[in-house]
């Protein structure tokens, strides 16, 4: 599904972001990348995405390669960065028809998904106002949604719990569920490492640009938690 291969980001003056990094995510998977802020995480995600370009290596998405087909490869992905921008103008409604509209999502479904995301995140009576009188986390639930309808093949998500509340989050775990039991796969960073745990197949843990470690998350931790193994592998590698 989503295939990273010696993946480099270097900035405009040398800053080496992310170093030689690769990783792979396979259908039906919920794959937790793991790391303190400025770790690479972010960088990483908006370049699988398609909205950052990088210096060295591949990301292949559902055999779509990012630079030699990026329409190809935006067009089975979906991305929900850590502060979502929406048009403040739009109606909720408005905007998810507008997505809807893009991705060619027929009436009959777009209808029935959006009766179904919007009633269970309790925002079915706030999609006739405008995007801009929401909270931060009613933006976040509209942009799940707009995600959800899509069913992408990748759902890439950058800190998706921030701003949710505890109902929210336990809804977004289970429609992640139910999407990767239809073969997509999930992409997400996190701060909160017990979720991590407890959701994700496969966990990597990055630092300072480069993978420090990762493999399936019952290997990983063991008989410990996750994060015991990620504090262990941060003084390991100081």
């Amino acid at each position: 599904m989503l295939h990273i291969e010696h993946y480099t980001k270097i900035y405009p003056g040398g800053k080496k972001a992310v170093d030689n990094l690769s990783l792979h995510v396979s259908p039906g998977e919920i794959y937790g990348f793991i790391g303190h802020n400025g770790a690479g995480k972010t960088t990483t995600l908006r370049a699988v995405a398609g909205v950052m370009d990088f210096t060295e290596g591949s990301i292949v998405i559902d055999g779509h390669d990012i630079k030699k087909d990026p329409v190809g490869a935006k067009r089975v992905t979906a991305f929900l960065p850590d502060n979502p921008d929406i048009y403040e103008f739009m109606k909720g409604i408005d905007y998810l028809n507008f997505i809807a509209d893009l991705y060619d999502i027929s009436s009959e479904q777009r209808t029935a998904d959006i009766g179904k995301y919007a009633g269970a995140f309790e925002l079915t009576g706030s999609l006739g106002s405008p995007v801009g009188s929401y909270s931060h986390g009613m933006r976040q639930k509209l942009a799940l949604i707009s995600a959800f309808i899509r069913r992408p093949r990748l759902l890439i998500l950058d800190e998706p719990f921030v701003g949710l509340d505890p109902s929210a989050s336990h809804l977004m775990k289970e429609f992640l569920a139910e999407l990767c039991q239809g073969g997509s796969a999930v992409f997400f960073s996190t701060h909160v490492l017990e979720v991590a745990e407890k959701l994700c197949h496969q966990i990597a843990i990055i630092k300072d640009g480069r993978l420090i470690k990762n493999g399936l998350t019952v290997e990983l931790v063991g008989d410990s938690s996750l994060e015991d193994v990620f504090l262990e592998l941060e003084g390991e590698k100081e």
